[in-house]
């Protein structure tokens, strides 16, 4: 009961709140709107209304539209030298994780001097104190996976190097975020998939994390539940928006997870793997690894799996004390086949048991602070063997 508490991100949720970007109190007069280089933003008509609202609200706009699945160094530079060129005094992130963490980069350098991996920690980054804050960031998310519309935290790919690093300081957490599931419902399945199981992740390993406290448990355990139940639903009916709004708000708590716990080594392996392999989406990454992380880590640190198994719907109070924890890898299992992704692999993206020890020295490189935050203190080693593991059905 020794915690700090801080979230100070106004998130307007439900079902038709973009429209109240019409009208609520904005942080500048003029926005970089920050976009993917895909189409879906513009084919279903998101970008057009955005820009609409934001003049309605007496908001000018300009747009940057080259956003990566995983996002990189290159385009927050140039992103950042739009706005300033333009004028633009805040910055809006639409659309899913990439965007708005792309949007959150692109806001720190339109203020500070020099490289952003000047500021990041970890590998060849040089950790240097953000002097000058950001610019105002508003979040709107279009998918439910990464919790970023209620968290600091963005994470950028220095390509030349292969580092996919997370970064995040008091400065990037967005004033004002929208979450409407409404727009969540042109997702197609797989991707819902991939970024329904980012969002478990990011509540189980806060969850598990040695900095867990009273306010991210009860986020974490009710995310947990929230994606258990209506994952399926949503990938199977990606009309439903009971389902989808259940889905984005398990998502905004996994966020919320992410402000006041913190994600642990199973997103440094995965941000190594998909560092090297960008083809592969964060998400799926996370799931191929997870049965073997999990299964690795239960047995280590077994004391809060059976509260994670518990939420997600398995009665373990008919089950042996030294199986409560194994329990939650089964309901693990179960959930990645009821979304349809039990047959992806990591050999499907060209990934090679081979690469495990690369992987993980990567990982360790890049950002080795968040094994320190684990619930049992894995090795160089023990990482290579979980990503081995990885490869085993």
């Amino acid at each position: 009961m020794n915690f700090t508490y801080f979230i100070p991100t106004r998130i307007l949720f439900g079902a038709g709140k973009l429209n109240e970007l019409a009208t609520c109190a904005l942080p500048g007069k003029k926005a970089l709107i920050v976009i993917s280089s895909g189409k879906s933003m513009r084919a279903n008509g998101y970008l057009d209304r955005v820009i609409d609202l934001l003049k309605k609200n007496g908001v000018g706009s300009v747009v940057y539209d080259k956003i990566l699945p995983n996002p990189v160094k290159d385009h927050v530079m140039e992103g950042a030298a739009v706005a300033k060129t333009n004028g633009c005094d805040f910055v809006v992130g639409l659309g899913g994780g990439s965007s708005i963490d792309s949007a959150k980069s692109i806001a720190v350098m339109a203020k500070n001097p020099g490289d952003y991996w000047d500021y990041v920690s970890g590998g060849s980054g040089k950790g240097q104190p953000l002097v000058n804050g950001a610019l105002p960031i508003v979040a709107i998310t279009t998918t439910a996976g990464t919790g970023t519309e209620a968290d600091p935290w963005t994470v950028i790919t220095k390509t030349e190097t292969q580092e996919k690093i997370g970064y995040g300081c008091d400065a990037t957490f967005p004033t004002l975020s929208i979450v409407d599931p409404e727009l969540m419902l042109s997702v197609p399945p797989e991707l819902t998939a991939f970024q329904g199981m980012d969002a478990f992740f990011h509540a189980a390993e806060g969850y598990i994390a040695n900095v867990a406290q009273p306010a991210s448990d009860l986020f974490a355990l009710e995310s947990i539940r929230l994606i258990t139940k209506y994952l399926p639903i949503a990938v199977k009916d990606g009309s439903n928006l009971e389902a989808r709004s259940a889905v984005a708000w398990a998502n905004t708590l996994s966020g919320m997870v992410e402000s006041t716990s913190c994600c642990i080594s199973e997103h440094s392996i995965e941000h190594a793997l998909s560092g090297i392999h960008p083809e592969i989406p964060h998400g799926a990454g996370l799931i191929m690894l997870s049965r073997a992380y999990h299964d690795f880590m239960s047995d280590k640190a077994p004391d809060r799996y059976p509260a994670m198994a518990a939420a997600m719907g398995v009665d373990i109070s008919n089950l042996p004390l030294e199986k409560q924890p194994k329990a939650f890898v089964d309901a693990l299992a179960t959930l990645i086949v009821d979304i349809g992704m039990a047959d992806i692999s990591l050999i499907d993206y060209n990934v090679s048991p081979e690469e495990a020890e690369a992987i993980a020295a990567n990982a360790w490189d890049t950002m080795g602070g968040l094994f320190e935050l684990d619930p049992y203190r894995l090795d160089i080693t023990d990482t290579t063997s979980i990503i081995r593991d990885a490869f085993v059905k």
